[in-house]
């Protein structure tokens, strides 16, 4: 069984070639990751399908629940192909990009998305191949869209286009999405994550197709998002800061600050909130990283961020378990800095006026006011445990769940260790299952004290209504000694 995390941000690592075995998956766990992503930009469904098993079945080895996101690939914008393979667009030539279907050359190629065609106009930028060639449109018709290299270079088969100054009026969801989607759902993945999100009815579209299963992180990588960022976080369950597409259609110098605006809007809305993309991009192929990248895991940990993402690190570097290793050690570091909790608290979160967020707002004054070990929470759905790691507390958040599906969701909440057992149907019996689950698992010894959040009646979602202070005694380590099962 894997020992409690002594960190509360959460790791999540994407599995690929590198890592999808039963053993690498085994290892990457016990080396510190939280959950797994599954990219469904690479491979087919079937191959996806083996690794959920493996996922699976290593969450019964080893005795915790795992959460699986399925990360869909979006409306990815591409160019064609050309006669050659590529050409060489010299800085400040023209270049145009039409809707003819013909192999492109040094002149021309085509641009298989005719909805482009109708909402670009002079001045706007094209940014191909993750920006690294940079046109500026000079006119734009039905057929054609003449463009200035402002940086040129070499330009191959299906490079990617990025349209950073305007909102484009394709769906968030493509025919390969809305397959993928139903395939995550009915593998019963805990999250899927959607792609180059850009308003909330994209949102609602995905919502609509999950059907209730599961839940949504909606992924900000398109600065038209970011423009309606409450609105998006409200209708989802997640949200992931994608800073590779949101670096390529943003300078910068824009990124980091806009990071820490997402992350900050998240959390005053109570949503868990990933931060992903070139996190330790060094460890691809070395197995250390880089003074920066260390400091760049360090500062989503100090911002309070609910996880962190290593994408091509796991899934296909060199070293994927040093990377998950080495992100650990950040974070545990971090964590135990004396500065930590300035940090962390800098975000205000004041609760709304409900009783369930009054009482985990009371939870997290109570652990800074009194020695507290952990917090017990009870919860069906799991919005127990959202409201009180929205506050951000100081000790970790023992919860306990009667559904799988729940744990495996919580998996990418902050200070969660979620366990599942059976529903309580008293007060009392809630205490003593709360004090032995508190034991066994290593949250307290004798005479620590526990805060335990729950609702009553028991097995009523959304009824948070009841905090007792309980404090562990021998007996109740005499009667632990003796159990073997809950």
């Amino acid at each position: 069984m894997l020992q409690k995390r002594s960190r509360k941000v959460k790791i999540l690592a994407t599995l690929g070639p590198a890592s999808s075995s039963d053993e690498m998956i085994e290892k990457l766990l016990i080396a510190g990751a939280d959950a797994f992503r599954v990219n469904m930009s690479h491979g087919e469904q079937a191959q996806h399908a083996e690794t959920i098993a493996r996922i699976r079945a290593a969450e019964e080895r080893l005795g915790r629940p795992i959460g699986i996101l399925c990360d869909l690939q979006g409306p990815k914008l591409r160019v064609g192909k050309f006669a050659e393979g590529r050409v060489l667009i010299p800085h400040g030539r023209h270049f145009t990009l039409d809707r003819n279907p013909e192999p492109g050359n040094a002149e021309r190629v085509q641009l298989p998305h005719p909805e482009l065609f109708s909402i670009l106009h002079k001045g706007q930028r094209l940014l191909v191949d993750d920006g690294k060639i940079r046109l500026r449109v000079i006119r734009a018709s039905a057929d054609e869209i003449l463009c200035s290299a402002e940086v040129g270079g070499f330009i191959s088969d299906r490079k990617g286009v990025n349209v950073p100054d305007a909102v484009i009026p394709i769906p968030a969801l493509t025919e390969k999405d809305r397959r993928d989607l139903a395939f995550g759902v009915e593998l019963g993945a805990d999250w899927i994550a959607l792609s180059f999100v850009q308003r909330p009815e994209d949102v609602a579209e995905a919502r609509r197709l999950m059907g209730g299963y599961g839940a949504l992180m909606a992924k900000i990588e398109k600065p038209a998002a970011v423009e309606r960022i409450d609105e998006i976080i409200e209708l989802s369950d997640g949200i992931m800061v994608a800073r590779g597409d949101l670096g390529v259609e943003l300078d910068p110098e824009d990124v980091p600050p806009l990071q820490k605006h997402i992350v900050e809007r998240a959390r005053w809305h109570g949503k868990p909130v990933i931060v992903a993309t070139q996190m330790l991009e060094s460890m691809i192929t070395a197995p250390t990283p880089t003074r920066a990248e260390v400091s760049d895991v360090a500062n989503a940990v100090y911002d309070g961020a609910d996880g962190v993402m290593l994408s091509a690190e796991t899934a296909a570097g060199d070293w994927p378990i040093e990377a998950v290793s080495i992100m650990d050690r950040i974070a545990q570091k971090v964590e135990r800095d004396i500065n930590y909790r300035a940090h962390v608290s800098l975000m205000q979160t004041p609760p709304d006026g409900t009783t369930s967020d009054a009482l985990a707002s009371a939870c997290a004054a109570i652990a800074e006011t009194v020695p507290i070990e952990a917090i017990i929470c009870f919860t069906a759905s799991g919005s127990t445990a959202r409201r009180v790691a929205r506050e951000r507390p100081s000790v970790p958040l023992l919860v306990l769940t009667p559904s799988l599906r729940t744990a495996r969701r919580l998996a990418l909440l902050w200070g969660a260790h979620s366990i599942t057992t059976k529903d309580i149907g008293s007060f009392e019996e809630m205490i003593a299952k709360g004090k032995r689950m508190a034991l066994r698992q290593g949250f307290g010894t004798k005479g620590s004290r526990l805060v335990a959040l729950a609702g009553v009646p028991f097995g009523t979602p959304g009824a948070t209504n009841l905090l007792h202070v309980v404090t562990l005694s021998g007996n109740e380590l005499q009667r632990h000694s003796g159990e073997t099962a809950d």
